[in-house]
């Protein structure tokens, strides 16, 4: 359930459930002994960490809403009354963070199963440990296999691990344009390749270009549409789709028509060419001597 909006606070202040806000973050996992990065705003931690960058990730502090669903229940009521400005650290248990690791969520199937998923019928596709495989809409990795048996793990992929944690809010996002923007960002995406307009009770959003046959952004819309309608009140949203007939490039005026190149057969000469031989051909039928005749006079235009 989304939380209750409060977009009339002030920028600064205490963090209420339901404010957008930009914030820095890093999130670290405990797991055998050893301390793992699991996501951050900065780039200069992911770079210690030797975390590689993924292609297209952006660095820096994000749009998020307090109370929200991106962080697990736990993590996100640890961000309600934090003041503006000030950075924390906090540490979850597993219950507060990812779960408890459930052993029921570990099954066995058959290879065969596992052979006729969408997954594994593509090119090239490859089974091994770590393997992700959606079966029966849910999400869960290899954990073990032999030539007959495969065992999934359905559990979240940090399931059973306690998180430390980093937070910094820098401010609280209180223009109604970059409310609307923080609202695609977190539903979608690309939420600076937008068009946006807000003029008191309208706001309208123009579709880039490459969004408007994305799939992604097909699922996303309805969700943005609720969120805008929660965060912002409109009367009402425009999502507008814009698409150009190409215009034909005209001649310029007075340009001749190129001529047409002439045709020349490199590998027979003109006295034993087919044509040349059917016109000679003593006694030639009527019909042929005039299918020879025209078609020594087509040019590339009548082809």
């Amino acid at each position: 359930m989304t939380p209750e909006a409060h977009p009339g606070a002030p920028i600064h202040g205490v963090t209420q459930a339901g404010d957008l806000v930009q914030i820095e973050y890093d999130l670290w996992s405990e797991v055998a002994g050893k301390t793992e990065l699991l996501d951050t705003t900065r780039e200069e931690v992911a770079q210690k960490a030797n975390v590689p960058s993924s292609e297209g990730r952006t660095w820096g502090p994000r749009p998020h809403q307090i109370g929200g669903d991106y962080f697990p229940t736990g993590i996100e009521n640890a961000l309600v009354g934090l003041n503006v400005g000030d950075e924390v650290e906090r540490e979850f248990t597993p219950g507060d963070a990812f779960g408890e690791r459930d052993p029921n969520l570990i099954e066995l199937f058959s290879m065969r199963e596992i052979e006729r998923l969408p997954e594994m019928r593509r090119e090239g596709a490859h089974l091994d440990l770590g393997t992700v495989l959606t079966i029966e809409g849910r999400r869960g990795r290899v954990v073990s296999m032999t030539a007959a048996r495969v065992r999934v793990d359905f559990n979240p992929p940090f399931a059973g691990r306690k998180v430390r944690g980093t937070f910094k809010i820098l401010e609280r996002i209180v223009d109604p344009v970059a409310q609307v923007r923080a609202i695609l960002e977190l539903q979608y995406g690309r939420s600076s390749e937008f068009h946006v307009e807000h003029h008191e009770k309208t706001i309208t959003l123009k579709v880039p270009e490459r969004s408007k046959f994305d799939i992604a952004w097909m699922a996303a819309k309805p969700r943005v549409v609720d969120r805008l309608r929660t965060y912002l009140h409109p009367q009402t949203i425009r999502i507008v789709e814009e698409y150009e007939t190409p215009t034909p490039e005209k001649k310029e005026e007075g340009a001749s028509p190129a001529a047409p190149a002439e045709t020349k057969d490199s590998t027979l000469p003109a006295a034993s060419h087919p044509k040349a031989e059917v016109a000679k051909a003593p006694g030639a039928a009527k019909g042929g001597s005039k299918a020879s005749s025209k078609g020594s006079d087509l040019t590339p235009t009548d082809a």
